[in-house]
């Protein structure tokens, strides 16, 4: 079986469970649950696109929340209708105050931009390892958010973005996160995927052994930008409005407890910890505003959602560094399960004879 058709075989449990699971809410749940669904698959776009990166290279990056603001701003800003832009941004530089493209154009001219500045940061990126790659990743962070706050005549600074056209809905996630989730597990699978997560193991074997550490680090990091760079897509045409306060830390630390939590290593492990993080998330977010619980009014306790996140990653950085599932993906669990109940079955046949 070559390396396509295995990677077929191998995401297809994880995205018929997801698809079913998404069918089911778009078609019986109310509108406030579709939208819930809805931040998952879009969270979860974001945070295998991490993975691609963080898992296979050992480098933490604090820095690909950026590239979701990327596409985000660069789609808002091709497609807001000219009307709203002079009101917005009617001094846009550039004469894009005087142009607007159909949202598939502006899709594709947004993971474009966005792979253009992933190129370029990961030319810096590649060269550096541990603290000091971290460090870096975060500048990147910073200049954006910075940029995106700044650039008035552009992004309109810390106002919003508002007019974005409606264009995307929880089947297009649906489909978005089953795209992801293929090429994450194809590029782990493969012999860059390979040799990248040998390099994070120990570096100076790996170079001894010929592995181009810095150029896998750019390829990674380049298509981890292509894939966060589309779940920023799913945010602008969902929302209709964007502003900057929502590509910066908030967002980063949401996304990093979540392959955390699952295991960085894993594509199915991040899918795991976006999962518990999304319900759990969605549930410090109902205790922050009081709920009546059995009759009694709990107080209200704001930031609480920040407090989870934060535990969150502490525990699991201190009590399980490897996350929920370590390096295991879903098909080697149901094979190492399957080759269990065989050891068992052949022992027992032989306790029998």
């Amino acid at each position: 079986m070559n390396h396509l058709l295995r990677t077929a075989a191998n995401s297809a449990l994880p995205i018929l469970v997801l698809t079913i699971a998404g069918t089911l809410i778009y078609f019986f749940a109310e509108a406030y649950q579709v939208r819930i669904a809805y931040t998952f698959f879009m969270n979860l776009v974001v945070a295998i696109g991490l993975q691609v990166f963080m898992g296979n290279s050992g480098v933490v990056s604090f820095g690909h929340v950026s590239f979701m603001g990327i596409s985000a701003y660069v789609v808002a800003i091709l497609t807001i209708p000219l009307a709203l832009k002079k009101s917005q941004i009617p001094d846009a530089p550039f004469g894009l105050g005087l142009v607007q493209f159909d949202i598939v154009s502006a899709i594709l001219i947004a993971l474009a931009v966005t792979v253009a500045f992933a190129w370029v940061s990961g030319l810096l990126i590649k060269r550096v390892s541990g603290a000091a790659g971290e460090i870096l990743t975060l500048a990147v962070l910073v200049i954006c958010y910075v940029v995106f706050n700044a650039w008035i005549d552009l992004t309109r600074g810390p106002r919003s973005l508002y007019g974005i056209p409606i264009a995307s809905s929880l089947p297009w996630a649906m489909l978005a996160s089953a795209v992801v989730i293929f090429i994450a597990k194809y590029f782990r699978d493969s012999e860059d995927g390979l040799q990248l997560r040998a390099s994070s193991e120990n570096m100076l074997a790996a170079r001894s052994m010929g592995v181009r550490v810095e150029r896998l680090r750019l390829k990674a990091w380049v298509l981890s930008g292509f894939l966060v760079g589309i779940g920023g897509v799913l945010h602008a045409t969902y929302l209709g409005t964007i502003g900057p306060n929502s590509y910066y830390f908030t967002q980063t630390f949401l996304i990093m407890a979540m392959v955390i939590l699952g295991g960085m290593r894993s594509v199915s492990g991040v899918i795991v910890g976006t999962a518990l993080i999304s319900i759990g998330s969605e549930i410090a977010r109902t205790l922050e505003n009081g709920p009546m619980v059995l009759g009694l009014k709990l107080p209200t306790m704001f930031g609480l959602t920040g407090f989870f996140l934060g535990a969150v990653i502490v525990l699991c950085m201190t009590l399980r560094r490897d996350g929920i599932l370590g390096d295991d993906e879903f098909e080697d669990i149901v094979r190492n399960r399957r080759a269990t109940k065989a050891a068992e079955a052949a022992a027992a046949a032989t306790q029998t004879a």
